[in-house]
């Protein structure tokens, strides 16, 4: 079994101080890396969780709504279903790619400064 991961390097990082930490903390770059995270994730949070609770409230209280046909068997009901299925896995991707372009280098950039590497 292969992977694609390097061995494991030998030489040893410098493990930053609780000090260095708070440091890091509190600058402008971290500061930065968190506005970017919490803009993207938060109100995706928000506007998901608000679609979830109309697709439970419409299965509740429109139940004549929910089970109108659309063609077949499939009703509103199953469609707005499997859109919730589809709506996640369009954020987790969305999120992934986001992650990749904006947030990751910005932590690897605060981490290599913390472990003494720039």
């Amino acid at each position: 079994m292969s992977t694609d991961a390097p061995p494991p390097s030998k030489e040893q990082h410098k493990l930053p101080s609780p000090e260095e930490f708070a440091e890091v903390q509190e600058s402008a770059e971290f500061g930065e890396l968190r506005r970017s995270y919490r803009s993207f994730a938060f109100p995706l949070t928000v506007a998901f969780i608000a679609w979830y609770l109309l697709y439970v409230l419409l299965s509740n209280y429109a139940g004549g709504f929910m089970g109108t046909k659309l063609f077949g068997n499939i009703n509103v009901a199953l469609l707005l279903g499997v859109a919730q299925f589809v709506t996640t896995f369009l954020i987790a991707w969305w999120y992934s790619r986001h992650a990749a372009a904006k947030l990751d280098p910005k932590a690897e950039a605060i981490k290599s400064r913390m472990e003494g590497g720039a």
